[in-house]
This record gives structure tokens, sequence and C-alpha cells, in this order.
């Protein structure tokens, strides 16, 4: 108990966040040397760098699956990684901000990321093509999230305030005011 079983260094930076993968097979790490590494927890061996970011790594999560990786920098992108090669399949190019959060919705159909743009995005996980920009936060969007089900998104803003978008339609059907500060996390 209390066992370490491996140390992971490969990086040279800063280690941003972090990630297993849903079957616990696989750690991967973001960092601010503009990389995401992906980790064999069992070996305790890096088996695959994430190469294609210009800027550091914030945010990443893995699908349900456990086969793609999304990866968002703040170089404005977000990268959709195949986990088996560690091929790229799509850069996300939209935001005019840094990215805050990205997550695929529960049956790894879609995409959300958030920005500092004041704005979130829903991309296709699939094709990686732009379906809408939720906006109306007067502040960055500092998280994002899928409620189980796919069919609503949630965000997190800087200007105090969570909103609830329905996925299908794109529109805000909620806005919760009442923080006195920024919101971080939802």
């Amino acid at each position: 108990t209390g066992k370490c079983y491996h140390t992971f260094r490969g990086h040279s930076a800063e280690i941003v966040c972090l990630a297993f993968n849903p079957q616990s097979t696989l750690l991967a790490t973001g960092s601010m040397d503009t990389t995401a590494k992906l980790w064999d927890l069992e070996k305790g061996e890096e088996v695959a760098t994430l190469n294609g970011h210009s800027a550091e790594i914030i945010a990443l999560s893995f699908n349900t699956t456990g086969d793609r990786i999304i990866t968002g920098s703040f170089d404005h992108t977000v990268a959709v990684w195949d986990v088996g090669t560690g091929r790229l399949l799509h850069t996300l190019i939209g935001h005019r901000g840094e990215i805050s959060s990205a997550q695929f919705n529960w049956d790894c159909s879609l995409i959300v990321t958030g920005s500092m743009d004041k704005t979130c995005m829903l991309w296709n996980a699939v094709t990686g093509t732009h379906l809408a920009t939720l906006a109306g936060h007067s502040r960055e969007v500092l998280d994002v999230c899928f409620d189980y089900a796919g069919q609503r998104i949630a965000t997190a803003s800087a200007d105090g305030s969570a909103r609830v978008y329905n996925a299908g339609t794109k529109q805000c059907i909620a806005k919760l005011e009442g923080h006195e500060d920024e919101i971080s996390k939802v």
C-alpha cells in the first residue's frame, strides 16, 4: 500500500494535465513542452508522443471507448488522435483564444471545446467538422462538459455564471447565476 509503481519521465517541461484511459491501461500526460505522451501503466513505459501543437497542452480527454484522445492547447486548437497509432486524425480550428477544456460525449460522436475567447464549440468527433458555436458568456469559458446522455452541454465561465445548452438545438436552456466570482469547473 502506498507503493509507487512507476515514475514517468520524458517531458521537457511541466506536466499540466493528465488522464487515465477507460481501461486503466494507459495514462496520458499533457505538457508545457507542447506534447502529450501516452504511457503503458503495466510496463511503466512511454508508448507514444503526440506532436502537433505549437503551444502548451492545457486539457486532454479520452473518449469512452479509449481509442481516441483529444488535446486542447494554448495555440487555440484541439487535436484528435488515434490512441493505438498516435496518429493525428483531425485538428479542430475555429477558436480565437486559448483552449481551456475539451470533452467527448458518451457515445463518442461529439466533442465540445471551451476557450478563453468566451465561446464553446461543438464538433463532429468522427469528421472533425464544426457544428456550432455556443456564445453568451461575457468572459472566458473555463470548463465544459456533456451530461451522460450527450443531450446537454454545461459551461462554466469567468463571468460567474454557468450555462446549459441543448446539444441538438444548440440553444441555451438555462442560465445559472448566483456565484460572486468565476466558476472554474462544472
